[in-house]
C-alpha cells in the first residue's frame, strides 16, 4: 500500500511523516490498530520527501475541501520532530500558499535532545501551538507510562515545554486519562504544564482508537 502522508480526522488535516519515536508509550494507538477511521498509517518506508507530501496535501485539498477548516496537525504514527527538516519545509509551503492555516505540532517533547539543541526557535513564523504530551506527573510514571528509550526524558519534556512558552507559541501539555482504568492526579499535572507556562489538556483514552 501506498505510504499515506496526509490523512482526514474530524475536519482537520493531519500530517504523518514518520513512523519512529523515541517513546514506546503503553496507551499508544498504534499498539492496537494499523489505521485511523481506515487510513493506514503504517509507512512502507522513511524516505518520504517534502514533495510527496505537497502532493498529498493538495490532493486531500483538492477532493475534500468543503471539510478543510484550516488546520494542519504534524502528527502520525510516529514522533514528527524526528524530520525537522521536512517538517519545516512542509509547514513553510502551507504558510506560504495556506497563509490563513493554524499549524500545530503534536509532539513528545525530545527534540532538543535529538539534535543536541534547541530546536523551538526554529519553528517561529511556521507553527503556531505546539502540543507537548507531558503524560506524567513524575519521572518515574512518566518512565512508566511512556517507555523512552533514553534517560531524563521527563526533564527533557519539561524543558522542551518551557522552551516553547518562551518563546511566545502557544503550548499545551498534555496527558492522556483513564488508560484501562487507571487514574492521573490530574492537579499536579496541571501545576507543573501552569508552572512551564503552557496550557494543559486531558486527552481521553480512546480503547478501541478512531
Amino acid at each position: 500500500m501506498a505510504n499515506i502522508l496526509v490523512y482526514q480526522l474530524e475536519g482537520k488535516i493531519y500530517i504523518n511523516l514518520t513512523n519512529k519515536c523515541t517513546n514506546d508509550c503503553i496507551f499508544c494507538l498504534r499498539k492496537d490498530k494499523d489505521d485511523v477511521k481506515g487510513q493506514e498509517l503504517w509507512l512502507d518506508d522513511e524516505n518520504s520527501g517534502v514533495n510527496d507530501v505537497v502532493v498529498q496535501f493538495e490532493e486531500i485539498l483538492r477532493l475534500r475541501p468543503q471539510n478543510y477548516n484550516d488546520e494542519v496537525i504534524f502528527c502520525g504514527y510516529g514522533e514528527p520532530l524526528l524530520k525537522l527538516d521536512v517538517l519545516k519545509e512542509v509547514a513553510k509551503y502551507i504558510k506560504d500558499n495556506y497563509p490563513d492555516t493554524k499549524i500545530r505540532i503534536n509532539t513528545n517533547g525530545h527534540a532538543n535532545y535529538v539534535y543536541n539543541r534547541d530546536i523551538v526557535p526554529e519553528l517561529k513564523g511556521l507553527i503556531d501551538t505546539i502540543s507537548v504530551s507531558l503524560n506524567a506527573e513524575s519521572a518515574d510514571e512518566y518512565n512508566e507510562l511512556s517507555q523512552p528509550v533514553f534517560e531524563g526524558a521527563y526533564e527533557e519534556v519539561k524543558k522542551f515545554i518551557k522552551s516553547c512558552s518562551d518563546n511566545g507559541f502557544e503550548t499545551i501539555a498534555s496527558v492522556v486519562e483513564g488508560y484501562k482504568g487507571r487514574h492521573l492526579n490530574l492537579e499536579k499535572c496541571e501545576k507543573i504544564a501552569s508552572d512551564l507556562g503552557a496550557k494543559f489538556r486531558v486527552r481521553e483514552w480512546i480503547p478501541n482508537g478512531y
